[in-house]
């Protein structure tokens, strides 16, 4: 008599997002620290982009050796300076990397150990390809005044620099109106890790019903 065996219980997808200076690291952190598995898409596109990364030699190609630094790697600055001169060379950029964290990404989340997945995507709110691939989008909120104060203390940008960033990313209440859960970290750190740890709870409940 054969026995047929029932697929593998895929875990929960919960995608974390949140405006530049918001706390999404943080947040993330903290979910880690819980257990959860974090996929985190900037942390692979640092990884396609170091030296010796996958996506080098498209970049290589497509861009020439104006956009590859020193050691090998991706050169931020030139890059950052030239898409924001040129917005077809953020395009062209984006057509290299975006297939490739997307893929990773995938990857990651379905060798996840843990019920839930946290996947962290800053434009999770602008990519209809993240969004349709969450069970649930957790969205870090805090107000503007506050992401201003603390990406000034972290990146040292001005606050043109600053707006302009904020400018290109989904508004507050956008971000707000999607989310399913909603991290208020306009407080301390810990009173974001008792919301983390409430909303851990929650995802390792409805873990169980995916």
């Amino acid at each position: 008599m054969s026995s047929s065996s029932s697929p593998p219980r895929r875990p929960l997808i919960v995608g974390l997002t949140g405006g530049i200076g918001s706390g999404k690291s943080a947040a993330a952190d903290r979910f880690a620290a819980l257990g959860a598995t974090v996929v985190d898409t900037d942390a692979i596109a640092h990884a396609l982009t170091a030296a010796g990364g996958r996506a080098m030699p498209a970049i290589r190609n497509a861009f020439g050796d104006a956009m590859i630094a020193a050691d090998g790697s991706l050169d931020r600055a030139a890059m950052r300076a030239a898409a924001f001169a040129d917005p077809q060379v953020r395009k062209r950029l984006e057509a290299i990397l975006h297939p490739m964290i997307r893929d990773e990404s995938q990857r990651q989340c379905e060798l996840a150990p843990s019920p839930y997945v946290i996947l962290a995507v800053p434009l999770l709110i602008e990519s209809g390809t993240y969004r349709e691939r969450c069970d649930r989008i957790c969205v870090v909120d805090c107000p503007e005044a506050l992401q201003l104060e603390r990406v000034k203390a972290r990146n040292g940008l001005d606050e043109a620099q600053i707006r302009a960033i904020m400018a290109a990313q989904a508004s507050r209440d956008e971000r707000r109106a999607v989310a399913d859960d909603i991290v208020d970290n306009g407080g301390t750190l810990d009173q974001l890790h008792a919301q983390v740890d409430a909303l851990h709870e929650r995802y390792v409940r409805a873990s169980a019903l995916v």
